[in-house]
């Protein structure tokens, strides 16, 4: 199913175009595709405002119920929500898509650190922010996180054409396989 109909090419800039292929040669040492890298610096600079407030506020509402299986604080809930919508637009995706990835990786939980060492609520691998020289940014920090983890998705989806199954398994490192992107699937439908 091709899904490039939910997203926004025009927000990806050039850079963000692409997209990633990260090769484990050992177990220490690391190639890191250049035009990912480029759309993570790109989008770690990119403005902090919606596009569209009247859409952004349409969407918040119709979703904060369903956020609080996950969080109880409402005053958490909403800022929460502007937070992923803002970045998921920036980034052209699906904000319902980056909800359902994020459902999936971390249980909306910003602490959350897998056994790879993926961190924070899209579960980005600390190893982005020695590469881009930005060795003080905190994964756990919401905003840092999204920007990562949208532009990241971001530059997968385009990989894939527009293709959402193969970008998931290729941000989730499962690339080939369909559990993972099954998964968000199910949780996708019900953000939606």
């Amino acid at each position: 199913m091709n899904c490039w109909n939910f997203f926004k090419p025009a927000a990806l800039t050039a850079s963000l175009l692409g997209l990633l292929s990260t090769t484990f040669l050992a177990a220490d040492e690391l190639l890191v595709d250049p035009a990912l890298r480029s759309a993570l610096v790109t989008a770690l600079e990119e403005p902090h405002q919606f596009e569209d407030e009247f859409d952004a506020q349409v969407w918040l509402l119709s979703r904060r119920n369903a956020l609080q299986r996950f969080i109880e604080e409402p005053d958490r809930a909403i800022p929460l929500l502007q937070t992923i919508h803002r970045h998921a637009s920036q980034a052209g995706l699906a904000p319902d898509l980056v909800l359902a990835l994020i459902e999936v990786e971390s249980g909306f939980n910003r602490f959350a650190v897998s056994r790879a060492g993926a961190q924070g609520l899209m579960q980005v691998m600390s190893f982005w922010k020695n590469e881009l020289g930005r060795e003080i940014d905190n994964l756990t920090e919401i905003e840092t996180n999204l920007r990562y983890g949208c532009a990241i998705l971001a530059y997968y989806l385009n990989m894939e054409n527009g293709n959402v199954r193969p970008a998931l398994a290729r941000y989730n490192g499962s690339y080939g396989q369909q559990w993972y992107p099954d998964r968000v699937y199910q949780a996708w439908a019900n953000w939606r």
